[in-house]
């Protein structure tokens, strides 16, 4: 038992700032007040007390060839089955793949990462593999599978359901890479069997244009149009939103995760955060694949805080910026799948005490610190 005394607490699920101490017992919070105190006392004398971060958006794989291919095309990069990705997760030994997945995750955890969502490619193997890699690291693998059953114009159905199946009693969900690659029928069959195993279906939408375009001259809808009719839990990039894309999907409910670095990475656009914010929308933020970024959660956060004021010329609000890393989860129904908590009594104890540089807290962790900055993380697993 330990409490974390004198910090500025961002608490509850709207990142009130309160001056108040934590006391957490065999990893959870068991009592939050300006007088609480039990245990090891822990003073931070006024440092910031944050949620830990989720990745919303990632492909950890891709680990293995960091950095190669830059200048490429998306397609290029990261289409299945040639992309330069594929090709290199195709050519990689087990023993490789799990090692580099191991060094991202340690650096997402001493950036302050608890939980994380990956698309794993490699099937079932895939998945056991993510799995191995993430034994006796303190954080949590949120992990989408697929099959290379999902792909081609003509896939056997009964092939494709019976992968799927086997993919979920041991992924946390379905993520195909897009509607360029599956068939209606195939995202159909995905979505069904999610729904059914309470699991999440997720899958990359608008990410180009070029993307949309080909999309609504093939069948009259637009990808983010494609991913709301067929009710895919989660819609992943939206950078390139056609008409009333982004009208349809706020009234729908679907979680978004958007990854800005990723994007301008592979020059593909910057999304349109503000039009989304004003419409209710509450993003997760993701970095994407780690071949092209850092999956470090405080230069993403600073990254968007300045794109989006320099190319929609205005500002975005820096503690609803902060709530895409953080609680913006809580929102959502996949909450229950990623066990990712507030900080509030009764819940997990996962939590970053940063060094205070400035009287705006929220700025503070987007714009003054760094990894080197976080003085301790807190998860129900270990402290750091």
């Amino acid at each position: 038992m330990f409490t974390i005394a004198n910090g500025i607490i961002l608490k509850g699920k709207d990142l009130v700032p309160t001056r108040e101490n934590i006391v957490v017992d065999e990893g959870k919070i068991i009592e939050i007040g300006k007088e609480s105190s039990e245990g090891k006392i822990i003073d931070v004398d006024g440092a910031v007390v944050c949620p830990s971060f989720i990745n919303g958006h990632m492909h950890i794989g891709d680990s293995i060839i960091k950095d190669e291919g830059y200048g490429l095309s998306l397609s290029e990069m990261v289409k299945p089955p040639y992309g330069v990705k594929h090709v290199a997760l195709a050519n990689a030994s087990d023993n490789d793949l799990i090692e580099a997945m191991k060094s991202s995750m340690w650096d997402m955890v001493y950036g302050g990462t608890t939980h994380f969502i990956d698309y794993r490619e490699g099937g079932l193997n895939g998945v056991r593999l993510l799995r191995k890699a993430a034994e006796g690291i303190p954080i949590t693998p949120i992990i989408l599978g697929r099959d290379d059953s999902f792909y081609g114009n003509d896939p056997d159905l009964s092939k494709v359901k019976v992968a799927i199946r086997k993919l979920l009693k041991y992924a946390d969900g379905i993520a195909p890479s897009g509607f360029g690659e599956i068939t209606v029928d195939v995202a159909e069959i995905i979505v069904a069997e999610c729904k059914k195993a309470g699991k999440i279906s997720s899958i990359h939408v608008a990410e180009s244009e070029s993307n949309q375009i080909e999309s609504l001259e093939n069948s009259g809808l637009s990808e983010i149009g494609k991913g709301v009719s067929n009710k895919f839990s989660q819609l992943v990039h939206l950078t390139n939103p056609k008409n009333d894309d982004l009208k349809s999907v706020a009234e729908s409910g679907q979680n978004v995760v958007v990854c800005p670095r990723a994007n301008a990475t592979l020059n593909v656009g910057v999304v349109p955060l503000p039009q989304m914010i004003d419409l209710g929308i509450k993003p997760m933020l993701g970095t994407d694949n780690v071949m092209l970024n850092s999956p470090n959660m405080l230069r993403e956060l600073e990254f968007v805080l300045k794109i989006m004021s320099v190319y929609y010329k205005q500002y975005i609000d820096p503690c609803g910026l902060l709530k895409m890393a953080t609680t913006n989860v809580c929102r959502f129904g996949i909450n229950d799948v990623i066990q990712k908590s507030v900080i509030d009594e009764n819940n997990f104890a996962e939590f970053n005490v940063f060094n205070s540089f400035s009287k705006n807290h929220y700025i503070n962790i987007i714009n003054r610190c760094e990894t080197k900055n976080i003085l301790y993380r807190i998860n129900k697993k270990t402290t750091i």
